[in-house]
C-alpha cells in the first residue's frame, strides 16, 4: 500500500499528515463475508482468529453454530466459543452465554448462570440483556422474584428505545407491580412500543382504548391499534 505524506502549517508548527487507508485484514474479511451469508468463507476466515483469542471472530463463530450457518447446527460448540467471547467482556457473547443456560442450550439449564451473564452485558449498558435481566427478575427464574428489580431494568432499556422492554414497563405500571399503578404511563409505554410495531404493545394499548384505562374510551382507535397486530398476523387463537 502507497502512502502519500503532506506538509501542513497549522499555527507555524510542522504538521506531516499520512494518507492512506489501511488494508482490510482476515478478520474485516470475515465479518463482511458473515454479514453477506458466505458462512463457508467467514468461518475459513474467523476460525483461525478465534483459535488466537480474536473475542468478535469467538462471538461470530458461535452464532454460526448456534443457527447451523455454514456448519451442522451444534448448541455445544456455540456455548463453547460464546464462553470464550464472553470471558473477554464481549457483550453479544454474555447475552447469548445467558441464554444458552436461561434455555438448557449446549449447557445444562441453570438460571442462576443466565442471570450472571446477562448481568455483566447489562452492566455494559446493552438494552437485550437489562431486559432479559428485568424478565429474570419478573419470573424469579436464577433470583428471587423482585418486581421493583424488574421495573428498573425494563426501565434502563426502554429509556433506550428498546420496544421489548418499553412493553414490558407499560404492563408493569398497568399491573401495579413494583411500582404504583398508572395506566396512563402504561399507556406512553405501550405507545412508544406500538409505534415502533411491536405486537403485544399494540393489543394492550388496543385493549386500554378499548376499556378506557389511561386514556378515554375510544373504539375506533382500539380496532386502529388491534388491526396493526392482526396485519402482522396475530391471532388471539
Amino acid at each position: 500500500m502507497k502512502l502519500r505524506i503532506t506538509t501542513l502549517f497549522a499555527g507555524g508548527l510542522l504538521v506531516l499528515v499520512v494518507f492512506g487507508a489501511a488494508a482490510a485484514g482476515p478478520l474485516e474479511d470475515g465479518l463482511a463475508a458473515y454479514q453477506r451469508g458466505d458462512y463457508a468463507t467467514a468461518m475459513r476466515l474467523l476460525r483461525p482468529l478465534a483459535d488466537q483469542g480474536n473475542a468478535d471472530a469467538q462471538f461470530k463463530l458461535g452464532d454460526m453454530y448456534l443457527n447451523g450457518w455454514g456448519v451442522p447446527q451444534d448448541y455445544a460448540q456455540a456455548a463453547t466459543w460464546f464462553q470464550k467471547a464472553a470471558d473477554q467482556g464481549n457483550a453479544k457473547g454474555q447475552i447469548n452465554l445467558g441464554w444458552m443456560y436461561e434455555n438448557g442450550r449446549g449447557v445444562p439449564q441453570d438460571g442462576t448462570q443466565a442471570v450472571v451473564w446477562y448481568r455483566k452485558a447489562a452492566d455494559q449498558g446493552i438494552p437485550t440483556a437489562q431486559n432479559n435481566l428485568g424478565l429474570m427478575y419478573l419470573t424469579g427464574r436464577g433470583v428471587p422474584q423482585d418486581y421493583a428489580q424488574a421495573v428498573t431494568w425494563f426501565r434502563n432499556a426502554a429509556d433506550q428505545g428498546l420496544a421489548d422492554a418499553q412493553a414490558d414497563l407499560g404492563f408493569m405500571y398497568d399491573s401495579g407491580w413494583g411500582v404504583a399503578q398508572d395506566c396512563a404511563l402504561a399507556v406512553t409505554w405501550y405507545r412508544k412500543a406500538a409505534d415502533q410495531g411491536h405486537v403485544l404493545a399494540q393489543i394492550n394499548l388496543g385493549l386500554s382504548y378499548e376499556k378506557g384505562r389511561g386514556v378515554p374510551q375510544d373504539y375506533e382507535l382500539a380496532v386502529t391499534w388491534y388491526r396493526k397486530a392482526a396485519d402482522q398476523g396475530f391471532s388471539p387463537a
